[in-house]
């Protein structure tokens, strides 16, 4: 005997529930990124603000006469580029954003569309903004680790050793809250999905 599927509105409505259950189940993982978004960046904005190293370097004036020991210092502020400033500056924006996006998610539980649409948005701007920074930091810091021979631009991550590894953890910890920040896009397209289906 062949069975027959009749759906009734009991059915309907656990089917409903189930769909309901697993956009709430997303929730606290919302929370989570959001956390660790807000962790990363103001980890590599600190990190990278507290990057300070003096060292003494010897400088050849002219060829025949011995060196000049001169004392320089290494600190984010110090770059004649705005490449670190943009780095610091992104990551702070981003960490304001989170902090507050996480505060506004936990005190308005009950989320509407245009909150969750604004929060995708800007979302979206901040992966933007994180990994334009991280492009550009990496690419003057590998300039720094090897330097360029063909615009005689000198390595200075071999006198300035730790204060180049400060710079390189700060892009991997930044790297990381853009990539939370990427999590929190995905999560939000699944659930217009889940709500569209």
């Amino acid at each position: 005997m062949e069975k027959t599927f009749m759906p009734n509105i009991d059915s309907t409505e656990t089917l409903e529930g189930r769909k309901m259950g697993n956009l709430r189940s997303m929730r606290p993982l919302d929370y989570v990124l959001r956390f660790l978004a807000v962790v990363n960046t103001m980890v590599a904005a600190i990190t990278m603000g507290a990057g300070n190293e003096t060292k003494v370097v010897p400088v050849t004036v002219l060829p025949n006469l011995p060196p000049v020991d001169i004392e320089a210092t290494a600190k984010w502020q110090y770059k004649s580029s705005s490449y670190v400033m943009y780095f610091m500056a992104t990551n702070i924006v981003a960490c304001v954003y989170a902090t507050l996006s996480l505060v506004l998610l936990i005190v308005n539980r009950a989320r509407s569309r245009g909150l969750e649409l604004a929060l995708m948005v800007l979302d979206l701007v901040m992966v933007a903004l994180l990994f334009s920074d991280n492009g550009a930091v990496g690419a003057v810091g590998l300039i720094g680790y090897n330097g360029n021979s063909h615009v005689q631009w000198k390595k200075v991550c071999n006198v300035f050793n730790s204060f180049c590894h400060k710079g390189a953890a700060s892009i991997a910890v930044s790297m990381i809250g853009s990539m939370a920040f990427m999590m929190l896009i995905v999560l939000a397209m699944f659930r217009l999905h889940n709500r569209s289906v």
